[in-house]
């Protein structure tokens, strides 16, 4: 410790001669300084005040420092600067910040803008050329041309603006421009950019307002430059040059306001003053009129001059900058752009036609300001009436936003009643098949200017009580619906657009109130009352988190929990509303087909539970549905009777859920009852009526729930066994009711541990349905007509058929204990099978949908026919060799949705991988042409063009699958094709010449180049001994396909002959001036016709 403390006053070195130096060693407490001859240096900063304790001397100070040194360590606190350090180094700061080039500034210090141009100004008035060479250099930067080598003598002249802007672009072409506007080198370039680049010329116009802006020299040169930059083919030049040219106007239009309001606030001085004061004032209003005059005349030029070509600019962005900036100008200015007979506004008409969605959304949004404003209303008039056809279509943009935001703009020209109803037509039809946020909106648009008439009010809701208000808003929707009472589906689309607006729709006690007529003021016709029902079904099954309209997507709905919440009180809400006056709606409605079902529907959607209480009510209410079963045979009211019984029977407490079990069992036993009375009266007198309305509910039932055994089935073979004229529907019932008998027989077997007599019955009912589907095989096929039930019964036994051979395929049953159930159909079977499908498949649209009014028409066309049969092809349930090929041939024959149905026929036999895909698009492009061979002598010429047209469709349409990287994956089936399809046409020439065009030529123009020559040798081997001297005719099919080869060959020889002097070995030479490529591109804009004479 001796040691250190003596060292501590030991000198280091002498700073001058009589001067002691001193050094303290560095503590925990101080940092290591200097003491001269009692002062402390500092490093930076006036040295501090002499002090009289420092005379005492550092010594002292460094001993007391020592004891402390042995202190436990503590914190370091650092300490403040003095103020006069801080001032110096902002003062220092400042002076850096002052020397640094404007477009410095404008890209990385956006802050020190509006200080740079307060000094800028300042110093124009000494310096009048210096500052406008920097002001005009640094637009030449921000353009992008850093190195112009632009001198200040060079811009003295106003005359040598185009040689200095054909010198910018000189830069441009070498490629020595920087692109600091698309920029998106964050460390290089401020993001920020474009924002600092437009605060710097509205400072630049703000703090020249009292002075330079006016003297008609800094921005005349200045606009001069941007026109002549903005008219250039850089693009580069264009984007800033216009940009700032916009916000140049935007500044002159704030600069104007102001001297407007100064102007007007004189001119009420002026008269409030005595006349001797007048003069003074008057010449401060000429004054104010000539700057405001002096800027107009400078918007104009730049509206001619700028605007007017760039807005039609080839770029979308510097179009979607100039309608921005004028929608702006608009309605900020409005004396000078939105009047003179609207020559200004047009152009916000002719861009909403505009190519580019941004461009025209921003038209849009230009218009929505413009109306929004009340004083503009008188000066649109003419505007509205031009362009307004063209407002209502955008709705229906292909751009989801522009969409919206014109379904937006339709709505403001309705509450300023500048639009009729009459124009909202086309409106309603896109409420179906649009995108949601479209169809929302446009039911937004239907509910405030229909239902609650903001827009013809500007009051938001009815007035009077919220009962009378939802009736009010129900009566006016009813209205609408009525509009469209023959078309379900768009009443559901309206409804389910509207419902999130409509309150209305969720006053479920109003609804029921109307419904039951408890309101003597309130008179609802039958249409209305039906419409009513269905929005009341609908609005409870949307309320509860239910689709009302098929989704776009086929996703399924999924809820957060607080909307789950929300549903789960919207449930209780409509059960509280119907909880006692359900029965009352369902005995009122018991007979009307058009209401009952929606009714019944209902019941799914309540919270069942709540029933606890009011069991009198839900008795009545199953009683109810129970008669209804019985009193109705249509399809929609059978199935809403199940479904509703089934619910109860699955959700009810254990009281009300016996009492739903017993009533669904005493629906079967009478169901069967009537059925056994109803074959005896059809065996005496030949009554269809009751027998075919029971089959229906035996139907309906079967396909929830199995019937008990009593006999039905063997009374149905008998009935069909028979040989009495009966209608086909009759019979295709009861093959349905027997098919689902079988069904759910073998659903009971015990798979594990079959009887034997549990067996022997459902083969018994296997033979038996089996028996009466290939009677039906072979006699419907031979039918001439086409009449609707013939049809229905045809589609029926295909489709039955189909599904009995799946559910009883061999290989399903193989190796079990249920194998003697498994059953393969006969060749001739399927071929029977197959040709009633054709016939099918060969009906007329007009024939399958003559009788719309068909309850199972969706069961029963065409379409059903096709997936029943591509169903055995993929399950293999049959012959894959013969039905698989027959399927495919009918690839494109029968419209777009047996096309999309075949298609996903091939995508899944590739995934399965059990097919060989070669051998069947083979044998299905055979099977094509032989139909085409078939009517090649027939004297219809339509029908031959159209088999040899589909012949070579599907060919096209198969070789389409292996284009691309399909091709390399999948070669040895395409060669496959075309060694068989040559096998087949060269075997009988020339009869079959043209297989070689009509099927393989669309194979052979997707082969690569290098299989070319091997194909064309084949061709010419197996052609060598043909005698070709004959029918020229016969043989031009063979002429054509041989033609094509050696096109291809001699084409693409050529192709590599001409590029082989370009083509080099090695890496690829780096591209030299890439940029400058990008910012010379060329566009039309700049050349056309200039439109300045109409302005």
């Amino acid at each position: 410790m001796e040691e250190k403390l003596a060292s501590l006053h030991r000198p280091v070195s002498l700073a001058a001669p009589g001067s002691l130096v001193v050094q303290i060693p560095a503590t925990p407490f101080f940092p290591p300084m200097l003491l001269f001859g009692g002062f402390l240096l500092q490093k930076s900063g006036r040295p501090p005040r002499l002090r009289e304790e420092d005379h005492t001397g550092g010594a002292l100070k460094a001993e007391t420092d020592v004891g402390e040194e042995l202190a436990p360590r503590r914190s370091k606190r650092k300490r403040p600067a003095s103020a006069s350090a801080t001032a110096t180094a902002t003062a220092a700061a400042a002076a850096d910040d002052d020397d640094q080039p404007l477009i410095d500034i404008i890209k990385h210090n956006g802050r020190l803008i509006s200080r740079a141009v307060k000094k800028l100004v300042q110093e124009y008035e000494s310096k009048q050329n210096s500052v406008t060479f920097r002001i005009l250099t640094t637009l030449f930067e921000a353009c992008g041309a850093k190195n112009h080598g632009i001198r200040p003598e060079h811009i003295q002249d106003s005359d040598d603006v185009d040689d200095i802007v054909f010198s910018l672009i000189d830069t441009a072409r070498e490629g020595l421009v920087e692109d600091n506007f698309n920029s998106k080198q964050k460390d290089d370039l401020n993001e920020d950019f474009k924002e600092n680049l437009v605060s710097f010329w509205d400072h630049l116009v703000l703090e020249c307002q009292n002075g330079p802006l006016f003297d008609n020299i800094l921005f005349r040169k200045i606009t001069d430059y941007v026109v002549a930059l903005a008219s250039t083919a850089p693009r580069v030049y264009r984007q800033v040059a216009t940009l700032i040219g916009l916000q140049l106007v935007t500044s002159f239009i704030s600069v104007a306001k102001t001297l407007s309001g100064q102007l007007e606030t004189t001119q009420r001085q002026m008269k409030a003053e005595r006349k001797n004061n007048k003069s003074l004032n008057k010449r401060l209003i000429c004054d104010t009129h000539e700057k405001i005059s002096y800027l107009e005349g400078l918007m104009v030029k730049m509206f001619k001059n700028l605007f007017m070509l760039r807005y039609r600019d080839v770029d979308p962005g510097i179009r979607m900058s100039c309608i921005k900036s004028f929608g702006i100008w608009v309605v900020s200015y409005p004396s000078l752009f939105l009047g003179d007979n609207n020559k200004y506004l047009r152009f916000l008409g002719w861009t909403l036609n505009d190519n580019s969605a941004g461009v025209r959304k921003a038209s849009v949004l230009a218009l929505q300001s413009l109306y929004e404003v009340e004083n503009n209303i008188p000066s649109l008039g003419k505007f509205t009436e031009t362009y307004h056809r063209r407002m209502i279509q955008l709705a229906d943009d292909v751009d989801t936003s522009v969409a919206v935001l014109a379904i937006g703009l339709i709505k403001q020209l309705l509450r300023r009643q500048l639009l009729s109803d009459d124009d909202l037509g086309p409106l309603y039809d896109m409420l179906v098949d649009v995108p949601p946020i479209i169809s929302r909106a446009i039911g937004e648009l239907v509910y405030d200017h229909l239902i609650a008439q903001n827009i013809k009010t500007f009051q938001i809701g009815g007035t009077g009580e919220e009962s009378e208000s939802s009736e009010v808003h129900i009566g006016r929707m009813l209205q609408i619906l009525r509009e469209f009472s023959d078309d379900p589906v768009l009443s559901s689309y309206i409804i389910d657009n509207i419902w999130d607006e409509m309150k209305a729709m969720k006053d479920w006690s109003c609804m029921v109130s109307m419904l039951l007529d408890e309101n003597p003021a309130i008179e609802l016709t039958d249409l209305d009352g039906t419409n009513l029902v269905h929005m009341l079904k609908a609005s409870a099954k949307k309320a509860v988190g239910e689709r009302i309209v098929p989704a776009m997507d086929n996703r399924k709905l999924h809820y957060n929990k607080t909307q789950k919440e929300v549903m789960k009180n919207s449930k209780r809400e409509i059960t509280n509303a119907l909880l006692t006056r359900y029965p009352q709606l369902l005995r009122k409605y018991i007979f009307d087909k058009a209401k009952i079902s929606p009714l019944i529907d209902i019941m799914v959607l309540l919270k069942i539970d709540m029933y606890k209480r009011q069991e009198k009510s839900f008795k009545a209410a199953i009683d109810l549905i129970f008669d209804a079963f019985f009193k109705h045979g249509e399809k929609d009211t059978l199935r809403s009777c199940i479904k509703a019984i089934t619910f109860c029977c699955k959700e009810c407490p254990d009281d009300l859920q016996d009492f739903a079990e017993n009533k669904l069992k005493n629906i079967e036993d009478e169901l069967v009852l009537k059925l056994k009375t109803a074959i005896k009266e059809i065996e005496a007198d030949d009554d269809e009526y009751s027998i075919l309305a029971n089959l229906k509910r035996l139907y309906e039932l079967q396909l929830s729930k199995p019937t008990k055994n009593a006999g039905l089935f063997e009374d149905m073979h008998q009935i069909l066994s028979q040989p009495m004229d009966m209608d086909n529907e009759l019979k295709s019932f009861l093959l349905l009711n027997m098919y689902l008998e079988t069904v759910w027989c073998l659903h009971a077997v015990d798979v594990e541990d079959p009887s034997e007599a549990s067996i022997n019955v459902l083969l018994s009912k296997q033979r038996s349905l089996f028996e009466q589907l290939y009677s039906y095989l072979m006699v419907l096929p031979t039918y001439q007509k086409e009449e609707r039930s013939t049809n229905v019964l045809s589609c029926r036994v295909c489709i039955i058929t189909a599904e009995m051979w799946c559910l009883f395929k061999k290989s399903k049953y193989s190796s079990t204990s249920l194998e003697s159930l498994g059953y393969v159909p006969l060749l001739d079977m399927v071929q029977n099978f197959w040709k009633l499908c054709q016939q099918q498949l060969s009906v007329s649209d007009e024939t399958e949908y003559e009788d719309t009014n068909n309850e199972y028409i969706d069961d029963t066309n065409r379409d059903a026919v096709m997936i029943a049969a591509s169903k055995l092809v993929l399950a293999d349930a049959v012959s894959k060799d013969y039905l698989g090929p027959e399927v495919i041939s009918h690839y494109v024959s029968h419209g777009a949705s047996t096309t999309e149905i075949i298609g996903h026929l091939i995508a899944s036999l590739r995934k399965n991988g059990n097919f060989d895909m070669g051998a069947l698009f083979f044998e299905a492009l055979r099977r094509a042409y032989d139909r085409y061979t078939t009517h090649a002598h027939d004297e219809e010429n339509t029908l031959n063009e159209k088999s040899y047209s589909e012949c070579h469709v599907l060919a096209s349409r198969l070789a389409g699958s292996y284009a691309g990287a399909a091709y390399n994956k999948n070669k040895s089936e395409v060669l496959k094709i075309i060694h068989d399809g040559f096998s087949f046409a060269f075997a009988d020439l020339p009869k079959h010449s043209s297989f070689l065009e009509a099927a393989l030529l669309p194979f052979v123009s997707i082969l690569p180049l290098s299989d070319i020559p091997d194909i064309l040798a084949d061709v010419e081997r197996r052609t060598g001994d043909a005698n070709m001297n004959g029918d020229q005719s016969a043989w031009a099919p063979y002429f054509v396909f041989v033609k094509e080869l050696r096109d291809r060959l001699k084409d693409d020889g050529f192709e590599e002959e001409e590029e082989k002097p370009v083509r080099r070995w090695g890496r690829p030479r780096k591209v030299r001036n890439a940029p400058a490529k990008k910012l010379l591109e060329r566009h039309n804009s700049s050349d056309e016709e200039s439109m300045s004479t109409s302005i």
